[in-house]
């Protein structure tokens, strides 16, 4: 009756994350390269927007509503880029 009232997969995705998180901020601290570093942050990255999606966010359980969940996930993501390059074209390319 107790394992089932105790949510033990949020519990690891929440360390997880937590561990993830102490990984990326270690990572700025030694004397590596820029591009070892970036490498270890973007895969850190991407492994805890995983986590969040599938432990989090229920992505795997919603079957009746799985497209309209990857649009969702699309259009943010959409959304984010046009975000980040629209501030780059204009604040660091010059485009006026």
């Amino acid at each position: 009756m107790m394992k089932q009232l105790f949510p033990i997969k949020h519990v690891l995705g929440y360390l997880l994350s937590l561990v993830l998180s102490a990984v990326a901020l270690v990572v700025l601290i030694p004397d590596l390269s820029y591009t070892l570093k970036m490498t270890i942050l973007l895969v850190c990255a991407a492994i805890q927007a995983s986590i969040q999606l599938f432990l989090f966010m229920h992505i795997k359980e919603a079957e009746d509503t799985k497209s309209t969940l990857y649009i969702n996930i699309i259009y943010a993501l959409f959304v984010g880029l046009v975000t980040i390059f629209g501030t780059l074209l204009t604040m660091l390319w010059g485009y006026m």
